[in-house]
């Protein structure tokens, strides 16, 4: 195994990586090779791109995201992480109340998992000298759930999120990318099955075929990246609720009803107003009140307008 000069890590870092992972709380990681340049990754999101999926999600064009060696020339491994976040809070019912992802609950948890990946990446960079470096959580064109399939942390579901045994699909990802040349895992093998919940149950037709998620009819993009005055006809009469992201395909997920467990993260527990606002509030909120409530929360990247609108178009059952 390949380590730059000389290091304080055992004969086995791949081992101690992972306990140090681990020990900073969070819950599963994986080691992931870097092999090659391009595989069939790279072509499934090129063919993706070509379709237009992406919707208004330019960024997901990034070259670098179909080569990890464009965004770290020297990696050649990547260390993959989970953390979970499932809060088990029951959203009340009635139509009167928005709906918000479980993601945006609690607090941003870009704040938490860079917390920790920052802690993990500088104590392996200390470990010797020649030891290079980077962490991502959504935050660098990374294949994220690519890499943590390979990485045996779950695999990419039928509604392209990652579901893991432990967990089901309620988990944040993160990777450290290092020049250090660690024992990569098993990479992770498909259990979904002949199961099509998550696509049955996708009021806009989202899932257009199994492992295919179409931006521009998904519930989750517009209410967070669409930044129109209005909704699409195609879209608005089916929000369901729906102000702040979408969770219908992870809720009808056999493997998160039966494994999703609460989170130890205290932070990633629920404020009280994310779980029952009522989309009365929500469609009149001001720009003070929306920065009171939403101080360092993922949902941030919802604009007060947005929110608004969201609520808004809740409220007269999708139209106009």
């Amino acid at each position: 195994m390949a380590l730059p000069n000389e290091t304080s890590l055992t004969a086995n870092p791949t081992l101690q990586i992972k306990q140090k992972a681990l020990k900073l709380g969070l819950h599963k990681v994986g080691i992931a090779r870097v092999d090659s340049p391009s595989d069939d990754s790279t072509h499934y999101l090129q063919t993706w791109l070509s379709q237009g999926f992406q919707a208004e999600m330019d960024w997901m064009a990034n070259p670098k995201r179909q080569d990890i060696r464009q965004v770290m020339p020297e990696v050649q491994s990547v260390i993959c992480v989970a953390l979970n976040y499932y809060a088990p809070a029951a959203r009340p019912q009635g139509k009167e109340y928005g709906k918000i992802s479980r993601y945006g609950w609690g607090r941003d948890y870009h704040k938490i998992m860079h917390k920790k990946l920052k802690a993990l990446a500088n104590w392996i960079e200390t470990q010797g000298e020649g030891i290079q470096v980077r962490y991502y959580a959504d935050t660098g064109p990374i294949q994220d759930k690519v890499w943590a399939q390979r990485a045996g942390i779950g695999w990419i579901a039928k509604n392209g999120n990652v579901i893991t045994r432990e967990y089901g699909s309620w988990v944040f990802l993160g990777e450290v990318l290092t020049n250090l040349a660690l024992t990569g895992d098993r990479p992770h093998t498909a259990h979904c099955g002949t199961c099509t919940r998550c696509i049955d149950a996708c009021p806009t037709g989202a899932i257009p075929q199994p492992y295919v998620v179409d931006a521009n009819r998904c519930i989750a993009y517009h209410t967070i990246e669409n930044r129109a005055e209005a909704l699409p006809d195609a879209i608005a009469p089916h929000l369901q609720g729906w102000v702040a992201g979408c969770d219908i395909c992870q809720d009808v997920c056999p493997w998160n009803q039966r494994f999703a467990q609460p989170t130890d993260v205290p932070e990633f527990h629920p404020y009280p107003w994310n779980v029952a606002p009522t989309l009365a509030e929500l469609a009149s909120i001001s720009d003070q009140e929306y920065n009171q409530r939403f101080t360092a929360s993922a949902l941030r990247r919802i604009k007060p307008g947005m929110l608004r609108r969201n609520a808004r178009v809740n409220l007269r059952g999708g139209e106009g």
